[in-house]
């Protein structure tokens, strides 16, 4: 197994945690942790970036690599030295673990393929989720040199040595006069998304991948993403909640939120979309199942 040649930085200490003690100054706290541990993960895959990585395809056709599973291993240590005895719910070694009413979800490494190619568009997703919606969440995007994160507020800042910087107030943007900008995926895209977007006043698209695209609405760069193809919930819990303090809003069919820590469901998310203008949660159109899950139940 190759090694990354750069050790990420330690880490300070969190806070105890339990569900009487989030309020919103202990869940900014807890989001600017979430946000070094993110970080300090990005420095393990840029350690991979410049050299050999092995990899290969799990049972669902995904890839995963040692870049993935190094990461992971950071994360979970981290999370379990600031707080023990909260359970992790993590993509590649902890999947089937049961979550709780207070317990942390995990994507190490969301973008796999566009690691691989060495596009930079990929990140790291840590949330932590109490009684079924994320309360504080960081996402990482290393190549990119920048960090979301959130707990009462959300805000960005620039990753140096492997560490986020000043951080800033972030907000979602109305939506432009002259239209929204939608973010599509650059592989993944299914029927119902476009006629889901056929229904909003859509002025441009642009293609990015990964879990990105909630940081990008939620800093007013892009205006909607919409997906109705399978995802799971550590792909999307900690873009829901950045999103979400910042003014947006993700909602599901029926224009309700998204929920988590549903083991029953293995984890799966249905069809979702991100919205930077809240208004317009109503007009979106969604599936009540993504494709898949219908083709599988007929």
């Amino acid at each position: 197994m190759t090694s990354p040649p750069v050790s990420p930085p330690a880490l300070t200490s969190g806070p105890s945690l339990d569900d009487a003690s989030l309020d919103d100054t202990r869940r900014d706290a807890v989001a600017a942790i979430l946000a070094e541990i993110a970080c300090s993960a990005g420095v393990i895959l840029r350690g991979f970036e410049t050299g050999a990585c092995g990899h290969h395809l799990k049972a669902d056709g995904s890839p995963t690599s040692e870049a993935d599973l190094a990461a992971e291993a950071h994360i979970i240590a981290a999370l379990r030295r600031h707080w023990p005895d909260i359970p992790v719910v993590a993509e590649e070694t902890a999947s089937t673990r049961p979550s709780g009413p207070l317990f942390f979800l995990v994507d190490p490494l969301d973008g796999t393929r566009d690691f691989l190619k060495g596009t930079g568009e990929y990140c790291v997703n840590i949330a932590l989720v109490a009684e079924g919606r994320p309360v504080a969440a960081a996402m990482a995007a290393p190549a990119l040199g920048r960090v979301w994160s959130a707990g009462a507020r959300a805000v960005e800042a620039p990753i140096a040595d492997g560490r986020p910087g000043p951080a800033v107030p972030i907000a979602a943007r109305p939506a432009p006069r002259e239209g929204m900008t939608a973010l599509v995926s650059r592989r993944h895209g299914e029927e119902a998304d476009e006629s889901c977007l056929a229904g909003l006043p859509v002025g441009a698209r642009r293609p990015f991948s990964s879990a990105l695209k909630f940081g990008l609405i939620a800093s007013g760069e892009a205006d909607l993403y919409v997906r109705s193809g399978p995802t799971m919930e550590w792909d999307t819990a900690a873009g829901d909640h950045i999103l979400t303090r910042a003014g947006g809003r993700v909602v599901g069919h029926g224009g309700r939120p998204v929920l988590y820590g549903r083991a029953e469901t293995h984890y799966r998310n249905g069809p979702f979309a991100a919205l930077g203008d809240p208004s317009y949660a109503e007009r979106v159109e969604l599936p009540e199942t993504c494709p898949e899950a219908r083709a599988a139940r007929a």
